[in-house]
């Protein structure tokens, strides 16, 4: 439509150079010699007329054309540069719609949506005709803003999460490492720790390879580290030469084998929890406990008993176990215990005695029957003498001593009692018969409060909770 309209102007501007053209006067020709003048005729002044009106009509209708043309062509400029407006404004809300419908919310990538966006738009204002601006088309440039957007925003992602990638392997690395130190820390052999590195090496490389933030946390050094520790646990127990170790895990502390060591630091799944444990050698020593017997097996302790020792809580109403294995060296029996008693007695004695007795008795009586009513009457006499002596005489004697087993334990040292071996066998028999007594006859013979002196052989490492303890120690015979 537009080029028609234009087409339309340049004939209509085209008449008008022909019409101006035919109006114009004619060049005059070069000055010659005037001819004579010859007069006119009447006919030739009425084709002059002629001639000048058919040239001034022509110049008006020309005028009169051209006024037209002219109109036309402003309303035709003025109706093509509005329709020019209204596809201009529409092309530029089209980008608007566009643009506006997409949310570029990274900054870091806008800028190929601006350079896109403002190339549309220059090109809509730059545009001289409707046909030109009908030929852009928007969405081709808003489709290549958002791809470039796009990509831009997926090296984005791609750079943060390489960047994320980088510090998961670092975390994960360093992780392992600090893992891995305590047990490399420790004394090991050249086996186990051979072991130790290729172990860390691997899980190092298995993060260096890691693709996914995934793969990286999934790298998990606990297996490794449980087997390695086991490893090393192991190794400390056949260390050991005795053919006991001391288990401790929470302060808890058991003397057992080697076997049932292995079996249960085996059974164990975490090492975090295998690092609770603690194994250390068997050093037996000998200590000294003086305890009542109502807290111990008494005398039916003899050496070379197994025994268990327990403690109580303040309230003494629970008990727990704070050695599980120790060995009775020696019972003795403190001279406090009592004293021996003797002591002897003599009597004598004599009676005579006279008794005498005489009885004389007399007695009458009469009966009557008259009328066939009964009567008696009677009377009785009765004397008795007796006569009794008695003498007695008796007499007694006694003594008793006491004997303190503590000065007869001096005396006996310092060599001032004879026959000491006599004594020492009558004290032994006062001790330990007292108590196998005791034992075979089920009879308590020596108070419940009464002390002995223990001594018992027990690992070293079990000194200090027996000590701590001692004021409510109990001791418990282990049965075989």
């Amino acid at each position: 439509m537009a080029e028609d309209i234009e087409a339309k102007i340049r004939r209509l501007r085209e008449l008008g150079k022909v019409s101006a053209e035919s109006s114009a006067p004619a060049k005059p020709p070069a000055p010659s010699k005037k001819p004579p003048r010859r007069p006119r005729s009447l006919s030739t002044i009425r084709e002059k007329e002629r001639r000048k009106r058919i040239l001034i009509g022509a110049s008006i209708l020309i005028i009169i054309i051209l006024i037209v043309s002219l109109g036309v062509y402003a309303y035709l400029q003025s109706r093509a540069a509005n329709e020019l407006k209204n596809v201009r404004a529409e092309k530029l809300n089209e980008v608007k719609s566009y643009f506006g419908s997409y949310k570029f919310t990274n900054a870091n990538c806008t800028a190929n949506v601006t350079y896109y966006k403002s190339q549309v738009v220059s090109r809509i204002l730059s545009a001289k005709s409707v046909s030109e601006l009908s030929s852009i088309n928007v969405k081709a440039y808003f489709d290549k803003a958002v791809q470039a957007y796009e990509q831009c925003t997926a090296k984005e992602k791609e750079r943060e999460y390489q960047k994320e990638l980088n510090q998961t392997k670092q975390r994960k690395l360093q992780e392992i490492k600090l893992a891995f130190q305590p047990l490399l820390a420790m004394s090991l052999p050249d086996s186990i720790k051979a072991k130790v590195v290729s172990s860390l090496k691997s899980l190092e490389q298995q993060v260096e390879s890691a693709k996914t933030v995934e793969q990286a946390n999934s790298v998990n050094p606990d297996p490794y580290l449980l087997s390695l520790w086991r490893d090393y646990y192991y190794y400390q127990i056949d260390s050991i030469t005795s053919p006991e170790v001391i288990l401790e895990r929470n302060g808890v502390k058991k003397l057992i084998s080697k076997n049932e060591a292995k079996s249960i630091l085996g059974s164990i799944t975490n090492y975090r929890e295998l690092l609770e444990y603690r194994v250390y050698p068997v050093k037996y020593v000998e200590i000294a406990l003086v305890l009542p017997r109502d807290r111990i097996a008494g005398g039916f302790l003899q050496p070379g008993d197994k025994v268990v020792f327990f403690a109580t809580n303040g309230t003494k109403n629970t008990y727990r176990e704070i050695v599980n294995q120790g060995y009775v060296e020696m019972v003795l029996l403190p001279t406090n215990a009592g004293q021996i008693s003797a002591s002897e007695s003599q009597s004598q004695a004599s009676s005579s005695s006279t008794t005498s007795s005489n009885t004389y008795s007399e007695s009458q009586s009469a009966s009557y029957n008259p009328g066939g009513t009964s009567y008696s009457n009677g009377t009785s006499y009765s004397d008795t003498y007796s006569n009794s002596q008695s003498a007695g005489q008796s007499s007694s004697a006694s003594y008793t001593y006491n004997v303190n087993l503590a000065e007869i334990l001096k005396a006996i040292a310092a060599g001032k009692i004879q026959a000491s071996d006599e004594v020492k066998a009558q004290l032994n028999k006062y001790g330990w018969k007292v108590l196998n007594l005791e034992e075979s006859s089920d009879m308590l013979v020596l108070s419940p409060d009464t002390q002995f002196l223990v001594i018992v052989k027990v690992p070293s490492i079990f000194v200090p909770d027996i000590l701590a303890n001692q004021d409510s120690l109990y001791v418990a015979k282990v049965s075989t």
